[in-house]
């Protein structure tokens, strides 16, 4: 039985306070051969040992502003604490995972990006090795990914966003696809007095609803970074709420549930 695989993005303080019935799911899901591809990012948990050790950290664009310094504790705490904690979490659930960062088998290849003299070694995604990611979903494992990339030549690190990261694996993957596991029900816009869910949104509409302060709070940044993943082949960003039951189940078999961003 060949697999279907999809891939998933999640923050890594979002995956860890899931509860376990969201990790049953998912190993219904991979019984049934369909295996969630996991990149996950953890950036309250990386301010959060800089802070402990007295290390400076800033943003520029929504960027963290990476040194080699930053880039030891992005790496510690991301492919060492955060990745083992959701390997874990998965494997309680009898789901078989494996957890890596995008340095191990040359998984993500990157380059600094454009602005690289404000923000240092955070990094553009030039290249995905999607034969090393089939190859674990083919073996039955469920592939979780710290966003740490490595130059061409394999000698420098590059801090990744972790929703840039997500984009570029479900688009070197041909994933048309894409689901946003987050704390919210979707997109909410305000409709009479209430708040309500909006089922499907296009790019553009979003921008306008951001301009308009529809959109506002801590909601503007989960929406743009959603709209980051839908790069390349990736046309649709689903976001749903990761505590809702059986979330990922309904989205693949097609279920109206959290709000579906279009290109």
């Amino acid at each position: 039985m060949s697999a279907m695989c999809f891939v998933m993005k999640c923050g890594g303080s979002t995956l860890a306070a899931l509860p376990n019935s969201f990790f049953d799911d998912m190993k219904r899901l991979q019984d049934e051969a369909i295996i969630p591809v996991i990149v996950h990012g953890g950036g309250p948990a990386i301010s959060d040992t800089l802070g402990k050790l007295g290390i400076e950290t800033e943003f520029v664009n929504g960027l963290r502003k990476t040194n080699e310094a930053v880039l030891d504790v992005v790496e510690m705490v991301l492919a060492g604490r955060i990745n083992k904690e959701i390997v874990r979490k998965i494997q309680l659930s009898g789901a078989k995972a494996l957890g890596l960062s995008g340095v191990d088998g040359h998984l993500i290849q990157a380059e600094p990006v454009a602005h690289a003299d404000e923000v240092g070694l955070v990094g553009d995604v030039t290249g995905v090795n999607a034969d090393l990611i089939q190859g674990m979903v083919k073996m039955g494992y469920i592939p979780v990914i710290a966003p740490v990339g490595l130059g061409a030549d394999g000698s420098q690190r590059y801090n990744i966003n972790a929703d840039t990261a997500a984009g570029a694996v479900a688009s070197h993957m041909g994933v048309e696809r894409m689901i946003v596991v987050t704390d919210v029900p979707g997109i909410m816009k305000p409709v009479g007095g209430a708040r309500v869910v909006l089922p499907s949104v296009t790019v553009s509409e979003i921008d306008k609803m951001i301009a308009s302060g529809e959109i506002y709070g801590g909601m503007i940044p989960k929406v743009r970074a959603a709209i980051q993943c839908i790069q390349g082949k990736v046309r649709e960003v689903i976001i749903v709420n990761g505590t809702e039951p059986e979330v990922l189940s309904r989205v693949i078999k097609g279920a109206e549930i959290g709000t579906r961003i279009v290109k």
